[in-house]
Formats: structure tokens, C-alpha cells, sequence
């Protein structure tokens, strides 16, 4: 990640929000999609989705191990790989392919698309749901989309008057 990242604010697309909320509203749907599809919420899952709430921003894989580590709750890559493989295939963390790194859901508990806003200065992502022609033109074609997901780069609001300077 770039070294310029110093949010002063926990940020919700761009903008700031109440991130103390966020963070719980996100554990206690991680904790009733467990429950309700009788899924093991280890102190190790349950500390990777923390990490990711509480940073607010796409982390590799191997800052999430470092973090584990310095816990105490493992340092070997495959401890962190298999808690953040875990979640995504709950659907309450996306991998971002173009940083490989991976970010909290920011709609969790409800079935979306996601699309992804990365600042190519600043290096912070936003999610938002993805809407718009091409599912139909998809569907038009014959295609059943099973998931999608969008990454855009461009500039963040506070990066834009820097980029023009």
C-alpha cells in the first residue's frame, strides 16, 4: 500500500461515519450468519474480521498474519489465508484483486454485488454496490452472472485537489 494512507477519519465510502457502529453492526451479523448456518466462529475468524473492521481498509494477507502473530494466534500464512478464505466465502470480505488485499464488507448480512473504488494516490477503497447495464446486457446474451465484482481506480475527493496541483 502506498505510504501517503493517513486517514484522520474511519471512512464509509469517502466520508466519515460512525465507526464504532460499523464495527459492531458488521460482528453481529458475522456472529447470526454463523449461528444460522451452523458455522465454527473461531477466536482466530472472529480476530481476522476484527482486524479488517478495525483498520477500515484493504489489507494483505500478510499484514492481517502479522497482526495474528503479535496476538499470539499463529504466524504460519496458511492461519491467516484460511480465516480470510473463510469470510469470503461468506460474503463479509472481498479480495481486491488489483491490491491483492482484502477489506471488510460494507454491506454485510445482504446478498450484493460488489464494486470497488480504489484511490490509485492514496491507496483507500470504497465499496458501494455494483448497479447498472451489465447484468442486463449479460442477461441479453444468455449469461446467468453467478458474482461480480468491479475495481475502478481513479482519485478519492481528498486526493483529487493534490492531483491537480
Amino acid at each position: 500500500m502506498n505510504s501517503k494512507k493517513t486517514p484522520s477519519a474511519p471512512l464509509t465510502g469517502f466520508g466519515t461515519h460512525d465507526h464504532t457502529r460499523c464495527k459492531a453492526a458488521s460482528m453481529t451479523a458475522a456472529e447470526a450468519l454463523c449461528a444460522a448456518r451452523k458455522l465454527q466462529l473461531t477466536p482466530v475468524r472472529k480476530r481476522v474480521l476484527e482486524i479488517l473492521l478495525e483498520a477500515h481498509e484493504a489489507m494483505g494477507a500478510y499484514d492481517v498474519l502479522a497482526r495474528l502473530a503479535a496476538e499470539g494466534l499463529g504466524s504460519k500464512p496458511p492461519v491467516a489465508y484460511r480465516a480470510l478464505g473463510f469470510w469470503v466465502e461468506q460474503g463479509l470480505v472481498h479480495r481486491i484483486e488489483k491490491l491483492n488485499a482484502y477489506v471488510a464488507c460494507a454491506h454485510p448480512g445482504r446478498a450484493h454485488d460488489a464494486a470497488f473504488m480504489i484511490c490509485r494516490d492514496c491507496g483507500r477503497v470504497a465499496e458501494t454496490e455494483s448497479h447498472g447495464p451489465f447484468g442486463q446486457s449479460a442477461g441479453e446474451a444468455g449469461f446467468q452472472i453467478e458474482s461480480m465484482v468491479i475495481e475502478a481506480e481513479g482519485l478519492c475527493p481528498k486526493c483529487i485537489p493534490a492531483a491537480g496541483a
